[in-house]
């Protein structure tokens, strides 16, 4: 089987589409590029389609290289047969493949190596044989020697020998495997340590847990493994004993003779209890782990991706606050373009209080910077502060906005922070944070460690290094999605842009630095290590407004100018004077521009780009204000309507933010009156919606929701 065929096989998808996409990824092209811009070659294939073909191409090269090496370290031991040559070619599967290499391993010292050095190895052959035996006793006489000095220690070594060849049976491991996958319980119990017994009681659901495996979701998986991790609980695999003993017995006995049997028996007994149970109902629960990893970094993919496009404001005069009791409440001015115009604090909360002294200040500085916009993080007293912005007479009408800050402290404690306002401490930082979360959410949320946003489900416990590269796709989808304006992006937004990375990034900011603002995309090419790699796979994501030529802030590769200009001048018209031009757009008859490289796809992304040039796909922002008369978890009452956001999403269930501390869960059941499978189906990040009080535990700070009715 080659690449083409294995990737074919598993994702259904035309041959010709993998084939042009694999050669594609092997020029470096990236997913984004690909996707956008080479869609005849492809065949139409969208992202989530060509990231499924590179982690299929990814997989195949991983099971060739291991193979290979399983070959090689098996040849060397003089041990490769033909036909365990062609089993091993022919696998590709990693766990066949590692059972094919099991009796192959170098193997720390074991029972049956031990018995092998005793000379026990041809005992253990004639009884896996199970020939019929005259006198078992006078058989295993003729092994006696001084360190085996009876009879039952060498059946028990001979046992030992049987025992691991069942373990290393791929046959046995496979209809095991079968079992566990079926019929497999998963059990947590308490780890009892009185220093510990109050902590523990987070996981008081699990104390005495038990379930089917195949039906355990993949947050009690985790939550249970998390448990096991910090020491409260000790969770098990376990499988009815004996079906795995009747399956052994089933590949193994083949004798009715008393004598061999019942050390065959044991043998069976002995290698599923000491062998094959540990290590497959670890083997199992670490595939349930990887598994449910991936479900809860889907989870948190699918929430990201919502987040990071979320409805911009724009270009924005905004004051941005970050509240606070004792400490204030920090205060920054920002430019349309984000920039830091002034800082200041007041003190409107207690135990200051000063409340007209605050008031005067904001008019001032809303007067002096001629704020459009105010932003107000939903940390502590965010409710108090959003409340006394209400309560100011303005000169002029102003929308005000509260921000999910979650995160903020972390980029201003940050190098990349430390790097943009050396001069000014982190709490200056948080709130520029919050300001520019209001007129561009993804350029600042970037700057960010996905982790620490807040929407993930147990993002803390997965892989690490999945979770990360599964990120870094959502944010390069979003980020060449939506495009990049190359004149104001920072480091960390242009090294997401397809083509670019962090090292090219830093470049353009040093060029666009020391030599002004870019005019025309051809400047990329000035960058210093910018090949023409790089410029063809970043040119078409990044925007100049306001280019001399207008196609320079739009979707429209390049490459395909000479196309638009041959349009335009069909019509008798200049570039600049067809785009946004609907009427003379629509006499565009575009089969007279197929070539045998360019074809319907492409030119129907190159109208709607003319129709409407780098139009951005996400929406605008909107107001929402929460009930007034919540302010803590005690003014809650059960069957109270409150409005609310959705601020994290899980499988389990949605939280909403309600205007307090405290968010509530609404319970996948109380999602909708029909039967949810998928609660992405249903409910999106930062959505509004009406929630009912159905429950409220104060002492544990939990609030259950409903969203029927």
């Amino acid at each position: 089987m080659n690449k083409i065929s294995f990737i074919q096989k598993k994702t259904e998808l035309p041959t010709k589409g993998i084939e042009n996409t694999l050669r594609l990824l092997d020029e470096e092209a990236t997913i984004p590029f690909i996707s956008r811009y080479r869609k005849e070659m492809t065949g139409n294939l969208d992202e989530v389609q060509i990231q499924k073909i590179a982690k299929l191409k990814t997989e195949f090269e991983d099971i060739q290289k291991r193979k290979e090496s399983i070959l090689k370290n098996i040849d060397e031991q003089g041990a490769l047969k033909q036909e365990l040559n062609d089993k091993i070619v022919n696998c590709y599967d990693l766990t066949l493949l590692e059972d094919y290499y099991l009796p192959y391993k170098k193997k720390r010292k074991t029972r049956a190596s031990v018995a092998k050095e005793q000379g026990l190895e041809p005992l253990a052959k004639i009884l896996m044989k199970q020939n019929p035996i005259t006198d078992l006793e006078i058989l295993a006489n003729k092994y006696i020697n001084k360190e085996l000095n009876d009879v039952e220690k060498v059946l028990q070594g001979a046992r030992d020998i049987m025992a691991e060849w069942m373990n290393e049976n791929e046959i046995i491991r496979a209809q095991l495997r079968k079992l566990y996958k079926q019929t497999a319980i998963i059990e947590s119990a308490i780890v009892k340590n009185k220093e510990n017994e109050e902590e523990a009681k987070k996981y008081l659901n699990y104390f005495e847990f038990s379930e089917p495996l195949k039906r355990s979701p993949s947050h009690r998986i985790l939550a249970m493994m998390r448990g096991e991790n910090e020491g409260f609980l000790r969770v098990k695999i376990k499988v009815d004993k004996e079906q795995a003993i009747e399956i052994i017995e089933r590949n193994i006995l083949k004798t009715n003779q008393k004598e061999i049997s019942k050390q065959i028996n044991l043998a069976i007994k002995d290698s599923f209890s000491r062998l094959l149970e540990p290590a497959l109902s670890n083997e199992i629960l670490q595939e349930a782990k990887v598994q449910a990893d991936k479900v809860s970094i889907q989870v948190f993919s699918a929430n990201l991706q919502q987040l990071l496009l979320q409805p911009p404001l724009g270009e924005k005069r905004i004051l941005a606050i970050d509240p606070g009791y004792k400490s204030g409440c920090k205060i920054v001015c920002l430019s349309e373009q984000g920039e830091l115009l002034h800082n200041d604090t007041v003190y409107p909360h207690a135990p200051q209080k000063e409340i007209k002294e605050s008031i005067k200040k904001i008019k001032s500085l809303i007067n002096a910077y001629k704020i459009e916009a105010i932003s107000i993080g939903n940390g502590t007293a965010s409710r108090e502060t959003e409340r006394l912005i209400q309560s100011i007479a303005f000169d002029r009408p102003l929308k005000v906005f509260v921000v999910n800050e979650a995160g903020a402290s972390v980029y201003s404690a940050s190098k990349l922070a430390r790097e943009e306002f050396p001069n000014y401490d982190v709490t200056v930082r948080g709130a520029v944070s919050i300001g520019r979360r209001l007129s561009d959410p993804l350029a600042e949320l970037v700057k960010i460690d996905p982790k620490s946003i807040g929407v993930g489900q147990y993002q803390h416990d997965v892989d690490q290094t999945l979770l990360k590269n599964e990120l870094d796709i959502v944010v390069m989808s979003c980020v060449n999605n939506v495009g990049v304006n190359l004149n104001t992006a920072s480091k960390s937004l242009l090294s997401y842009v397809s083509g670019i990375g962090e090292k090219l990034a830093e470049n353009i900011i040093k060029y666009r630095t020391e030599k002004g603002l870019f005019t025309q995309r051809e400047e990329l090419k000035k960058i210093p290590r910018l090949g023409d790699k790089a410029f063809q796979q970043s040119s078409a994501f990044l925007r100049i407004p306001n280019a001399k030529n207008p196609l320079d802030n739009s979707a429209v590769h390049p490459e395909s100018y000479p196309i638009v200009e041959q349009m335009a001048k069909d019509l008798g018209l200049k570039v600049e004077n067809l785009v946004c031009n609907s009427e003379e757009i629509k006499k565009i008859k575009l089969d007279s521009y197929i070539t045998s490289e360019v074809g319907l796809p492409t030119l129907k992304d190159i109208i709607k780009e003319l129709e409407k040039p780098g139009l951005d796909p996400r929406k605008k922002s909107q107001i929402f204000t929460f009930d007034s008369t919540l302010k803590t978890i005690e003014d809650l009452k059960i069957g109270m309507k409150v409005p609310g956001i959705i601020n994290n999403i899980t499988n389990f269930g949605c939280f909403v933010d309600i205007g307090i501390k405290e968010s509530g869960l609404v319970h996948i059941s109380k999602v909708a009156k029909e039967f949810v499978t998928d609660i992405n189906t249903v409910v999106h990040l930062n959505q509004t919606v009406e929630v009912k009080i159905i429950e409220v535990d104060i002492d544990r700070k939990r609030i259950q929701l409903s969203m029927i009715d």
